[in-house]
């Protein structure tokens, strides 16, 4: 057990909360167990918040900073964070979004914190297979990380990974799984009407979605295939894609090329997918990555909305997906194989519920965030 003087601990979330996301319910969930014991918590992101997600994070116990750039090496990033540590003066500094070689952890070790962890959250190219690195790297790293306490991996995926590399003595690694509300998921179910409201999407489509950065490497375009395959199979099947990024526009007009524009929406970003019912809108949710995710959380967030999932062979997905029971694995890129499970699912609600249910209650089990923040408070020791 700590001692109880300057009960304190620094988060540096290497993000901008620009909505209440998987990241912001985290944080907050901290906070609160935080706050069950005494503890302040320091919440550093990239940007303020804007007032919606500021009002969801603070609390009596929370300050919010904002370190800039802290997800890179930076020299202006490294000073702010050290006025934040001299501020504060935490037992704890907690590294999340940021990258694994930076000054950080000396620089907190310098300033007597007690405790570095480091939680790694990183996704890896499509195809990428992890070896144990080279030597001089492993002894620079050595040097470099000393002070961190841990690090958490977020699935078994990444902490075979991690441990691959050989940058630490693998005793200081820890595995907990990312996490979701389920009570939070629960609540925004009654939402999907108004949801589909909002974008205009009639009551009777069926509704397959995804939820991500509009980029390649999420496979939204062979998503974009399969769906042409569907619609003319299911002329009730409507895609929805909720996220933005650079390559949207092209997404848009390939949707069009496709013949299938008034099937698909573009939603934009959700603020509070969860709350908003775009879960609660979706009859089966996809995640058609790729590259190789290392949890990805909209899984985790469909299943604690009882929805059905399909997922490529990639990364952890397969960790997270139970192929058969709480939805369906295929190969990246193939479009056909995605076709036929999205319409498998479609025309037979009562295995979209029974996977839903199966998912909802592996959610529960698995990815609750109380048991979850609850395993990395114990791990502070407090």
């Amino acid at each position: 057990m700590l001692p109880s003087k300057n009960n304190t601990v620094v988060s540096v979330f290497g993000f901008d909360p620009y909505r209440i996301g998987a990241g912001e319910i985290f944080a907050r969930e901290l906070s609160e167990q935080l706050a069950a014991r005494g503890w302040h918590s320091v919440l550093c992101f990239l940007k303020p918040p804007p007032e919606p997600v500021r009002r969801f994070l603070e609390l009596p116990n929370v300050t919010i900073e904002v370190v800039e750039d802290s997800w890179q090496l930076s020299a202006k990033a490294t000073v702010r964070l050290l006025a934040v540590l001299k501020r504060y003066r935490p037992r704890i500094l907690h590294l999340y979004f940021t990258g694994f070689l930076s000054a950080y952890p000396w620089m907190a070790k310098l300033l007597l914190v007690q405790k570095v962890y480091f939680t790694d959250q990183g996704s890896q190219p499509e195809g990428f297979v992890q070896t144990r690195a080279p030597l001089w790297k492993r002894a620079a790293m050595r040097v470099i990380n000393a002070p961190l306490t841990g690090v958490i991996s977020v699935s078994g995926y990444g902490y075979r990974n991690f441990t691959a590399r050989d940058l630490l003595p693998k005793q200081r690694f820890h595995m907990i799984y990312n996490s979701v509300d389920v009570a939070r998921a629960g609540l925004g179910l009654a939402r999907g009407g108004e949801f589909r409201r909002r974008y205009g999407i009639p009551a009777d489509r069926l509704v397959v979605t995804q939820v991500s950065w509009l980029i390649p490497e999420k496979g939204v375009d062979d998503l974009l295939a399969a769906a042409r395959d569907v619609v003319a199979a299911e002329p009730r099947a409507h895609f929805v894609l909720a996220g933005d990024g650079a390559h949207r526009p092209n997404l848009e007009q390939a949707a069009r090329d496709l013949g299938i524009a008034a099937h698909v929406t573009f939603t934009g970003v959700v603020s509070d997918p969860l709350a908003e019912g775009l879960f609660a809108a979706s009859d089966v949710v996809c995640q058609m990555s790729r590259w190789e995710e290392v949890f990805g959380y909209v899984n985790a967030e469909a299943m604690a909305s009882g929805k059905p999932l399909i997922g490529t062979r990639a990364g952890g997905i397969p960790e997270i997906i139970e192929h058969g029971k709480t939805g369906y694995l295929v190969d990246r890129r193939d479009t056909a194989a995605m076709a036929s499970r999205i319409l498998e699912l479609l025309r037979d609600p009562d295995l979209r519920r029974r996977m839903g249910e199966a998912g909802r209650q592996r959610a529960v089990e698995k990815f609750n965030h109380k048991t979850n923040v609850g395993q990395l408070v114990k791990l502070y020791g407090i």
